[in-house]
């Protein structure tokens, strides 16, 4: 009975070797009508009978069975041809492997190779970054003591934990010369490290130089895999900590706050010693200016005197008399410069008792819409001493600057009635 039977299922109404029973179908009717169903699609006839309702026919002829068999290896050698293809993105490569050797490397898109077992492929992320922990695992607390502990130049133990992020550049390098490429990464990160720290000061490991530890120590990680054809490129080398073992954490804490006081105390004297050192040094240069400045003075000035001392006793050797006479109205004229005038005429009888000349060139001056004009010799004003038996009441004793060329003119004047 065929599967597509509609009497599959149902009672027999026309009778039968099957009767009235319900149930599943005769296997044997099952493989019969597979097999013809065949023979019909190869063109070739059956010598069962194809018109009766199932209840006889012969066994398939061994014709008919290698027809179906042929029919089925072909499609299973069609599936067979088809595990071949493969895709490869574009940031990966395929590895295609004859009986487990090296062929060819693929690049991206959709490959075909020879079926399983006689090839097989691998696909290799290239630009996926692969990160192993040196030190500690997934977490800083989590630390592998036998990875992290390094010894310094100094003698001195730190512990260093670093994160190292590499790529691959040679799929083929890295499938076949490396068992544990992971493994090879971590080993040579951790010699690369241990050699840098063990050349270097405590200091300069554990605070200004973790820049240049992480850079140098990438560049040494690079020459080490290349020397062992790893195929891998090593991208970033990050310092996670770097610090003293915990059984000497207090004890280093206080080392370091002393040196710190010791630091700020030294920039405090190195301020103070800029703040005071600058303002002495400018305070002695000018003191030294002033000295130099105050001796070219004194030396010009006693030089212009010893000149003009020279000159006067030249002149005064070829006049005596008319040299000390004007020598002795120079002076007079000076001192009576910077003094305030009164003259009284006291050994005469005459109407002119007091004549104020301060006042009058004040007078005039006003008068003319000028200031009072004080002498070119800046020294302070001294009034005449009075004279108590000629000197009138109410006279003034004010001291008002008076003009240079009044005063040269009283003072002539005065010389004059003196003589007479």
């Amino acid at each position: 009975m065929s599967l597509n039977d509609p009497r599959w299922g149902n009672k027999n109404q026309g009778g039968g070797d099957r009767g009235g029973n319900q149930g599943p179908p005769d296997l044997e009717e099952v493989w019969r009508d597979v097999n013809r169903r065949l023979s019909n699609l190869f063109g070739r006839q059956g010598n069962g009978d194809r018109g009766g309702d199932g209840g006889g026919g012969g066994s398939p002829s061994p014709r008919q069975l290698g027809g179906g068999i042929g029919l089925i290896a072909g499609v299973v050698a069609a599936l067979w041809l088809a595990s071949g293809f493969y895709i490869v993105d574009a940031s990966q490569r395929g590895i295609v492997l004859r009986f487990g050797k090296f062929v060819e490397s693929t690049e991206p898109g959709l490959r075909w190779r020879m079926p399983y077992p006689l090839e097989t492929h691998e696909i290799v992320n290239l630009t996926g970054v692969r990160t192993v922990e040196i030190g500690y695992r997934g977490s800083e607390r989590n630390k592998v003591l036998n990875e992290s502990l390094m010894l310094t130049d100094d003698e001195n133990i730190v512990n260093i934990q670093f994160a190292v992020q590499y790529v691959l550049k040679d799929p083929k390098d890295y499938l076949f010369k490396n068992r544990e490429p992971d493994a090879n990464v971590v080993q040579a990160a951790e010699s690369a490290v241990r050699e840098i720290v063990g050349k270097s000061k405590m200091d300069f490991v554990l605070y200004e130089g973790r820049e240049q530890i992480a850079t140098a120590a990438a560049k040494l990680m690079q020459d080490i895999l290349d020397r062992y054809e790893a195929g891998i490129t090593i991208s970033k080398v990050t310092m996670q900590n770097a610090q003293p073992p915990e059984q000497v954490q207090a004890a280093f804490d206080d080392a370091v706050k002393a040196g710190q006081d010791r630091e700020r105390q030294k920039n405090e004297g190195q301020a103070y010693f800029n703040d005071v050192v600058p303002k002495a040094k400018g305070a002695a240069s000018r003191l030294f200016e002033e000295a130099s400045g105050y001796q070219s003075r004194v030396i010009a000035n006693a030089e212009g005197d010893a000149a003009r001392f020279k000159s006067i006793v030249a002149e005064y050797a070829k006049a005596p008399e008319v040299t000390r006479q004007r020598m002795y109205l120079d002076t007079m004229q000076q001192v009576f410069a910077n003094t305030t005038k009164v003259m009284v005429d006291a050994k005469g009888n005459g109407n002119l008792l007091y004549l104020p000349l301060d006042k009058l060139t004040q007078a005039t001056s006003q008068a003319q819409g000028l200031t009072p004009q004080t002498s070119d010799v800046s020294m302070p004003a001294r009034a005449a001493a009075p004279n108590p038996a000629s000197e009138p009441v109410g006279a003034p004793k004010a001291d008002v600057p008076v003009p240079a060329d009044y005063r040269s003119r009283e003072a002539m004047r005065s010389r004059e009635r003196g003589e007479r």
